[in-house]
């Protein structure tokens, strides 16, 4: 199982922000947990394109604990790939 973050730069206020996914929702909840992203900001759970938007201190924080750095091109072709395989 795996985490990736992407490396969108979207501003959110003072913060800019990327998308973190997982291979499975577990694995997504526990890094959350981990990084202290809240769950709640969880976003379009249970769907194959669940994702949490996170600021780009957690990803660092993310990095640090095993995820994988993709461009947001990858993370489109994992997305896509997931919806045809539902």
């Amino acid at each position: 199982m795996v985490i990736y973050v992407d490396n969108m730069r979207a501003p959110y206020g003072r913060m800019k922000m990327c998308h973190m996914i997982a291979d499975s929702t577990e694995e997504l909840l526990a890094m959350a947990d981990h990084i202290g992203v809240e769950r709640k900001w969880i976003q379009k759970a249970g769907r194959h394109d669940e994702h949490f938007d996170i600021a780009l201190s957690k990803r660092k924080l993310a990095v640090e604990a095993g995820a994988v750095e993709v461009s947001m091109m990858d993370l489109g072709r994992i997305l896509r790939a997931r919806r045809q395989s539902n």
